[in-house]
């Protein structure tokens, strides 16, 4: 501020270009977060990796997880269908 108590109209711009920067971040920021689908999407898409990187590194234990999945599925499909 000058002497007279008056902002630098220049000052004064550039502040709220920033505040409009900082609000329009923000408001994308929230988007996101409330974008369920793509939220979803991404978790998918992690746990793929996840499961790809670790076949990579040890396939017996991932082949060997899938079938025990795989037999407990099948497993409780029969037990429910013979209640």
């Amino acid at each position: 501020m000058s002497a007279g108590g008056q902002a630098d109209p220049e000052a004064i711009r550039a502040e709220i270009e920033a505040t409009r920067d900082q609000l329009g971040r923000t408001v994308d920021e929230l988007a996101a977060r409330l974008d369920v689908r793509t939220r979803a999407q991404e978790r998918v898409l992690r746990a793929r990796d996840t499961v790809v990187e670790t076949y990579r590194e040890s396939p017996p234990v991932v082949l060997s997880a899938t079938a025990a999945l795989l037999a407990l599925v099948i497993g409780i499909a029969v037990w429910r269908n013979k209640r």
